[in-house]
């Protein structure tokens, strides 16, 4: 449809970032204290793809919550060669998955944003030494960045196990405390 009925693509994206905004701003009166568009199929795209046929609808939806006072974050899987153009979106943090290092990252999003991850979630299934290994990496790699929230490189794996998560948030909570 994107490439075959442009138009038909474009009133579609339109309506679903309308319907996308809205819901993020229930999420902000409910009391979020920030807001996340995940696209699992941006990095599907090639740049030029994106920037004509989906940074338009992402663009609208972090304007419609811009003034709500909460941090927009805007995240895709396999999306290293967009950062730059979903950095252009309006996100103040842009998520990055594990395959980009974050001091490239920092180079292809730009000045003036936040970056968001980037531990690969296949390492909670290591033992809680590579676990904490791994996460001391991506933290000391995000030492000095302008803003970094520590997270995952895209979602939880189905059968990982929470006390693994339980385990990394409090590594992470007291390695940055240090």
């Amino acid at each position: 449809m994107m490439y075959g009925d442009p138009q038909l693509w474009a009133d579609l994206l339109d309506r679903l970032a309308d319907i996308t905004a809205a819901f993020l701003k229930v999420q902000i009166e409910a009391g979020a204290s920030a807001v996340q568009l995940f696209d699992s199929w941006a990095g599907a795209l090639a740049p030029a793809d994106y920037r004509r046929s989906v940074l338009p609808a992402s663009a609208k939806v972090f304007d419609a919550v811009a003034d709500h006072g909460v941090p927009r974050i805007h995240f895709g899987v396999g999306t290293g060669e967009l950062l730059g153009l979903m950095g252009e979106a309006g996100a103040d943090v842009v998520g990055v998955d594990w395959r980009v290092p974050l001091d490239e990252a920092v180079r292809r999003v730009g000045p003036g944003k936040a970056l968001q991850g980037n531990l690969d979630p296949t390492v909670l299934f290591a033992g809680k030494d590579v676990v904490e290994a791994k996460a001391q990496e991506v933290l000391d790699a995000a030492a000095g960045l302008e803003g970094h929230v520590f997270n995952l490189g895209h979602g939880v794996m189905p059968k990982t196990d929470p006390d693994a998560l339980t385990r990394l948030v409090e590594y992470v909570h007291g390695a940055s405390a240090r």
